[in-house]
This record gives structure tokens, sequence and C-alpha cells, in this order.
């Protein structure tokens, strides 16, 4: 069996280092990630969070990932784009996953200058997974139309191989409209960054964005086989081959109680089961594992030495 290639996941590990002063840590865990042997690092975002972040109640262990209306408002959220550059300005080889970018509360011109941007600086090791989130108080606060927010995303990825194409560029829409627009410089590949999709379930709008203009899938929670089947069934009926998707599935973790980490190995037993359904590639957030952020480092080593010896 073939080892599977592992992504750190570099949001939400507050519980081992804050939001403001220490930042420069989270690139250094990515530069030790690089050489542990992890083939990318995962960043995601918000702009801004609203009451509705934690509707729900919060978390109760810190440690966790937030899902929708479960976290604390208060929870830093900086820049994953501009992170990611840090990232990239000190690494060689390890690919960047921009995950969960909400293209609606961008232009598609801006965005896409940023994304470019950053694959050419990054010379092509950027991944994108674009999607339209859940708050309703963060489109508020942007005056972006939540109801909308599908649309707009198709139009983003309407726009962008237009843009990744020759110039001058034109595009007439009912939400985006421009004429004649020189987008110079274009992204590292002539077809741009390769774009990820995932989220909860496997609705309509996933399968046709994934068929249409997907390298990769990356499902929230686990996938069942009708679901598999699904994509599988579109890909095919649009010419395209399921196993050309780098498909991205995660550890779980399962924490004793509220103040504790969870158990390393427990948490990456599912791999080979999941490589058996046509997985390659695995996320892993340090700060369930460890509360110690100098400890890295030698957790990613440990994670590869794990799972070389679960794949062998």
């Amino acid at each position: 069996m073939t080892t599977p290639r592992m992504q750190l996941v570099l949001s939400e590990n507050w519980t081992m280092t804050a939001g403001r002063a220490d930042l420069p840590a989270v690139v250094r865990w990515a530069r030790e990630a690089e050489d542990a042997g992890f083939d990318s690092v995962m960043i995601s975002e918000h702009i801004v969070l609203g009451p509705d972040a934690g509707a729900n109640g919060v978390m109760g262990n810190p440690r966790d990932y937030a899902l929708p209306g479960n976290q604390d408002p208060c929870t830093p959220w900086p820049n994953s784009l501009m992170l990611l550059s840090a990232i990239a300005a000190v690494t060689e080889r390890l690919r960047l996953a921009a995950s969960a970018v909400i293209a609606p509360l961008r232009h598609p011109l801006l965005l896409a200058r940023e994304l470019g941007t950053l694959d050419l600086l990054s010379e092509g090791r950027l991944i994108v997974l674009p999607n339209v989130s859940w708050s309703r108080d963060e489109y508020a606060a942007l005056n972006v139309p939540f109801a909308r927010r599908g649309k707009l995303l198709d139009e983003h990825l309407e726009i962008w191989p237009k843009l990744w194409g020759p110039s001058p560029v034109s595009h007439d829409s009912e939400y985006y409209t421009f004429q004649d627009v020189y987008f110079e410089p274009k992204a590292h590949r002539p077809d741009g960054p390769r774009l990820c999709f995932g989220g909860a379930g496997m609705h309509e709008a996933m399968v046709r964005r994934i068929v249409r203009y997907g390298h990769a899938f990356n499902p929230l929670g686990t996938v069942t086989p009708e679901q598999m089947q699904t994509l599988k069934a579109a890909m095919a009926a649009a010419g395209r081959d399921i196993a050309d998707l780098e498909m991205i599935g995660s550890t779980r973790a399962v924490f004793p109680d509220d103040n504790s980490c969870a158990d390393l190995a427990q948490a990456l037993e599912p791999i080979p089961e999941q490589m058996a359904q046509g997985f390659t590639t695995f996320c892993v957030k340090p700060s369930q594992f460890t509360d110690d952020p100098h400890a890295v480092g030698a957790f990613c080593r440990d994670v590869m030495r794990r799972v070389e010896s679960l794949t062998a």
C-alpha cells in the first residue's frame, strides 16, 4: 500500500498559540511539517464572525474543529492567503491549501488577483477550496446577499478561467459585469490554481462544481458508498474519471474529556480503510494531539512514522 500524503491543518490551533503576536509560529510549523515529510498545509478562513457563530453553544473541547454555530465569536481568523504567502516564502515543495475561501464575499477580479499572485509566488503549489460558508451574520456585515451565495460562487468559477486566459477579458451577467479588462500576470498554470470542492453531504451543486472544475474532493465527514457512486457516475457522464480527483480524507480525534488531547494512534486508525475507498491525502490538526507549540515538528515526524507503519 502506498504511503498517503499528509496535510497539516494550521487553522484553529489556538490552544497552542495566540492569534496575534504568535502568528509566526504558524509559519514555523509549516516549515517543520515540510521537513518531516508532510505534503501540504491547510488554512481556512472567516472575515468576521457574528453572534450566530456560537448560536448552538460553544464546542466542549477547544481543541476540536469548529462547526457552524459552535464557536466563540472572538475566535481569531487571520487572513488565510497572507499566511499562506508567508509560508510559501519559507518552503519549497509544500502544497498550500486555501480551504474554505468564501468567494461570494469578494469581487471575482479581486479574489482572482490574490489567488493568482499566491499561485505565482509558490510556483504552482496553491490549492483552493472555494465555498459559500454558513454564517448569515458574516454576509450581512459585508452587505452580500446570503440567499444568493451559491449563484455568486458559480459566477466566480465561470469568470476565473477567463482571467487565466488571454487579455482583454469581458463578462456580462446578473451579478458581475466588466468590459475589456487586462488581467496580468496570470496564475502559474494556464488553467489556474488547483481547485478542490467539499463540505457536508453530496448536494447537486457540489457535484456539478466538482465535475466541471474540480481537481480534488474534500468531504466533511464520512462519504457513503451511494454518494461516491453518484459522484463517479456524474464524472463519467462528463467524460471524466473519478480516479483523476485527489480524494482528501481525515483523521478522527476522540477526546476523553473537554480538557485533554486525543490519542494519535486511535485517530489514524481509519486511514487504511479510507485508502481502500480511494482516498490518498489525509488531514490532521496538531492541537488535537498536543498542547505544546514547540512540539509540532516532533508531532509531524511521529505522524509520518505511524502512517508509514499503518500502510506498510
